[in-house]
């Protein structure tokens, strides 16, 4: 089975905290303090991997996390970092934040590397803390929560040539006479549903790769059937191959068929139509073929369009239509990568830190969130210009004011994670 879409959950690892320990040793009961910082957690990892095809191993495992940062320890002891978590996907994978549908990464090339997601920050022990006034300080820094999304893969092949045309007009036929490949390969009246590819070889200029997309049908744009996941593989090859059944074995008109593909490709995304195309006219092998071969010529070549009559089940005519494609791509620009236009992931706008407030008993009131507890671990509160931000923090945030939503009254307890307060305002 050939899997190209599937949604997965990632996380990066949490730092770890920092210590609170104080140096203790013989005749010494007062020692300095000598807490240890907390490791750094884990990273998530995407590498692009050419020898695979397929997300065929996301559909067991769904939930990928990288390991936490180990606590500090006493006498100065650091903990150590997380290990990183790395994930393999085929080459041509783009990775969207499922919620937002945005893309965080877009993996192109064999051993490409994009850490999507940062392990968190190990916490500062309390030896960082320590000032000439403060020469005891019982406050570490908790590791910073590292993020977590679920997020979707899209594998889009990447393809010299693609083979497009609607289902039973013979291009797996065609992509097992020029390649290694073996596809299915029947009289079925419905499509192949799955992309296959091949290496064409030597004799026709440089070597290239052909994809088989599987068959389109009208409506495929709007996306009746399958038309969306089929029409992201042809997003990214450079060249088509338009295959079109000549004898119009179906009883349908290939002039029509092939404006028709064509409609689809230009409403899908309208840059499709300006890449290069060539038409094979299939099955000429049959007799009722040739008269249609010469009105796809009179309609098409006067378009730009160059037609080839072939018999994909006899090799007739192949060396002349791949060699006219081989001409094509070796004059092709090099600088040119088709991609979708997409909107970019942005961690600003999507990514929203919430809060929950609780009162747990009458008149103590509980705030918990990511946000929150990250501010109070790098907020030294117990200094002014600390506790200044501190207040800033929870007006800006929204706290206070749901706070109030929530009944309080002045002289109220409010607990943040460690820290309890008087609500005064």
């Amino acid at each position: 089975m050939f899997v190209d879409r599937v949604k997965i959950h990632v996380k990066g690892g949490n730092g770890g905290n920092g210590m609170v320990s104080f140096f203790r040793a013989k005749y010494i009961t007062h020692g300095g303090p000598d807490g240890g910082d907390g490791g750094k957690g884990g990273s998530v990892i995407f590498i692009g991997d050419e020898g695979l095809n397929t997300l065929m191993d996301f559909r067991y495992k769904r939930v990928f996390k990288a390991q936490n940062g180990e606590d500090g320890g006493k006498r100065n002891c650091f903990g150590k970092d997380g290990e990183n978590i790395i994930i393999r996907v085929p080459v041509g994978t783009v990775i969207r934040e499922a919620q937002s549908g945005k893309v965080m990464a877009d993996i192109n090339k064999a051993g490409e590397e994009k850490i999507l997601i940062l392990g968190g920050k190990g916490g500062k022990g309390n030896q960082h803390f320590a000032t000439p006034t403060r020469q005891a300080p019982r406050y570490a820094e908790r590791g910073r929560t590292s993020k977590e999304y679920d997020v979707i893969l899209e594998l889009k092949l990447i393809a010299d040539v693609g083979l497009i045309g609607f289902p039973n007009v013979g291009k797996s036929t065609l992509l097992s006479m020029v390649t290694n490949a073996n596809p299915k390969i029947a009289n079925y009246h419905f499509t192949t549903l799955s992309p296959n590819l091949g290496v064409v070889q030597g004799r026709f200029g440089d070597s290239f790769v052909l994809a088989d997309i599987p068959g389109l049908v009208e409506g495929a744009s709007e996306g009746i059937g399958l038309g969306h996941e089929f029409l992201r593989h042809v997003e990214r090859t450079k060249v088509f191959i338009h295959v079109v059944d000549a004898a119009g074995v179906e009883g349908d008109d290939p002039v029509e068929n092939v404006g028709k593909i064509n409609r689809e490709l230009e409403e899908y995304n309208s840059e499709l139509l300006k890449r290069p195309q060539v038409i094979a006219a299939n099955k000429t092998d049959i007799p009722e073929a040739a008269e249609n071969v010469l009105r796809l010529k009179e309609v098409y070549e006067k378009e730009g369009f160059q037609v080839f009559p072939i018999s994909a089940a006899t090799n007739k005519g192949l060396d002349e239509l791949l060699s006219a494609v081989a001409a094509i791509l070796r004059d092709y620009p090099e600088d040119i990568i088709f991609e979708e236009e997409y909107e970019e992931y942005d961690e600003v706008a999507v990514d929203i830190e919430p809060f929950t407030i609780e009162e747990v008993e009458n008149g103590y009131f509980v705030v918990t969130g990511v946000g929150v507890e990250k501010m109070i671990g790098y907020t030294n509160i117990e200094t002014e210009k600390g506790f200044a931000f501190f207040q800033k923090y929870l007006k800006e945030k929204g706290i206070i004011e749901a706070l109030e939503e929530k009944g309080i009254q002045q002289g109220d307890t409010v607990r943040i994670y460690d820290l309890e307060f008087e609500f005064w305002n």
